[in-house]
């Protein structure tokens, strides 16, 4: 299955993923602190949530459309959030930037991952938390959600190769219920993650 057109799939009035925040980030959001660096944040749900709990969240997705249905979020909510364009396979943040990264659902190349993840690694404050969700291998089949490839997917292995360098807080593969947007419908396999930066 190749991957979608996210322009395309963001291009509806309704929202692909719902508007609500992702229940995993739900119950880690006491750990986030600022500012707030939200990859492949799409259209907006993860973001406006954490502004909506006074955080200062930047925004990032290769889809302008997602983006501007972020900020129609956003002001609907009554809240504000930074956004910005851009592809993650040559993305750049700045370094030390970050007290708290987000990763909900980014499905990136195996290619993509091991050049961004330790400019992710970087861009964290000294003591920063990144927190993932991410399908896991074991979604293939399920036709619940996430992509059919294989190199997209998630593991705990591949966590621990590709963020080796934070100290682990929390990794499991687990199943859960997901309900987020139609194209996130029913039991999953998920890799809940989260990392924490050295002082």
């Amino acid at each position: 299955m190749p991957s979608p057109d996210w322009n395309d799939r963001f291009s509806d009035s309704e929202y692909a993923y719902g508007t609500e925040p992702n229940g995993f980030l739900v119950r880690q959001a006491s750990r986030v602190s600022d500012p707030v660096l939200s990859i492949a944040e799409g259209e907006g749900r993860n973001a406006v949530y954490l502004a909506g709990k006074g955080h200062s969240v930047h925004a990032v997705d290769g889809s302008k459309v997602g983006l501007a249905k972020a900020v129609k979020l956003a002001n609907q909510n009554g809240v504000q959030i930074s956004t910005e364009v851009a592809d993650l396979s040559d993305y750049e943040p700045a370094e030390s930037a970050f007290g708290s990264i987000i990763s909900i659902y980014a499905h990136l190349d195996g290619s993509i991952r091991r050049r961004l993840y330790p400019l992710l690694v970087q861009a964290l404050k000294p003591g920063g938390i990144l927190i993932l969700e991410a399908y896991s291998e074991n979604q293939i089949g399920r036709g619940t959600g996430g992509p059919a490839n294989v190199d997209l997917l998630m593991s705990c292995s591949k966590i621990e190769q590709e963020f080796g360098i934070l100290e682990t807080v929390l990794l499991h593969e687990t199943e859960r219920e997901v309900h987020e947007g139609k194209f996130h419908t029913g039991t999953a396999s998920v890799i809940q993650y989260v990392g924490r930066r050295g002082s």
